[in-house]
């Protein structure tokens, strides 16, 4: 693989990422239970 290549996999991995990430927040019930979670390993 070329240079440019590598680096635009890695920049599509991580567009892919935060997008997924996003769209993680936009669902107030999933983070809800996901603090409760953290929240029970202290």
């Amino acid at each position: 693989m070329k240079l440019d290549a590598k680096r635009w996999l890695w920049w599509t991995i991580a567009g892919i990422a935060l997008l997924l990430v996003f769209a993680l927040y936009t669902q107030p019930d999933f983070m809800v239970t996901l603090s409760q979670q953290v929240w029970a390993c202290f």
